[in-house]
């Protein structure tokens, strides 16, 4: 007995026939389509609560006008050249894009098994590595808006902003890529917790001293020796370091963008790897 082909080919979603798996640039390529599926699923969520992204705003609107403003008079924090509050902008702009991620990756898993959704992805083809990578892409095009807010509200306080289209580019690429790393790393604590409830506690538990341990308002300079050491292996570190160098009129990076780069890009390679490991546990 023959096997009848299927009546719809659902455009290279679902193949049967068998495909040559140990051909890399086939691999690479069916991971890039299959992740570009899930991202453009994710992203169409937007259309349900296009608000969330305004309301998502708010908090660093509170940190540029209030703590910005506060410590901007009290001249507590040397930070050269530049004004505190043009010191803290990039900060800021990678603090939102941390909790956008942070709360929106894992939540969303957690919502998916509980609707049965995940269960449905994980018995098709998709490689667990697309599922992951789809939603970090997603998170990080749902971060772009987080870009146009502190834009605005810093050019209202005055802020020099450098608006030359290679450095906007620069922070285009800087939020895409730390977005996709906390992202991920939400995936990771998604897939080892039960509960939404559980998630939202341990998600408050991280966010803060992820940001704390960074030089996103104050420089590494003002810290211990053993919170300097946390800062240095804190991905957050370098996105404010990519985001202070190109964002700012008169700003400089630390490290140089092409390592702030490497180092963000090596980060989501390593935890793509282990949730990947990790994706099945959520239908457990």
């Amino acid at each position: 007995m023959t096997q009848q082909e299927p009546d719809v080919m659902l455009n290279g979603w679902v193949d049967p026939r068998t495909r040559n798996r140990g051909n890399f640039n086939s691999a690479i390529a069916e991971l890039f389509s299959k992740t570009v599926v899930i991202a453009e699923l994710e992203i169409r969520k937007l259309r349900h609560d296009p608000y969330d992204l305004l309301i998502r705003g708010v908090q660093p609107a509170l940190w540029l006008l209030v703590f910005g403003q506060v410590f901007t008079r009290t001249r507590a924090i040397p930070t050269g050249d530049l004004s505190y509050l043009e010191f803290m902008a990039p900060g800021i702009l990678a603090q939102s894009v941390l909790f956008v991620a942070i709360f929106t990756g894992g939540m969303t898993l957690i919502w998916e098994r509980d609707l049965g959704i995940v269960h449905k992805f994980l018995a098709s083809p998709v490689p667990r590595a697309a599922m992951v990578l789809g939603k970090a892409v997603a998170c990080g095009v749902r971060s772009l808006s987080q870009i146009v807010i502190i834009y605005g509200l810093a050019l209202l306080l005055g802020v020099k902003l450098n608006l030359h289209p290679w450095a906007i580019l620069e922070v285009v690429i800087i939020v895409l890529l730390g977005a996709a790393c906390f992202c991920v790393f939400s995936l990771i604590i998604g897939c080892l917790v039960r509960s939404r409830e559980r998630f939202t506690g341990i998600g408050q538990l991280i966010t803060m001293p992820l940001f704390f341990a960074s030089n996103a308002i104050y420089p590494l300079s003002l810290m211990p020796g053993w919170l300097h050491l946390i800062s240095s292996i804190n991905p957050l570190t370098y996105e404010v370091d990519a985001l202070r160098g190109a964002m700012i009129a008169h700003g400089s990076s630390i490290y140089g963008f092409g390592l702030d780069c490497t180092i963000l890009l090596l980060t989501l390679i390593g935890l793509t790897i282990i949730c990947g490991r990790l994706y099945p546990r959520v239908a457990m």
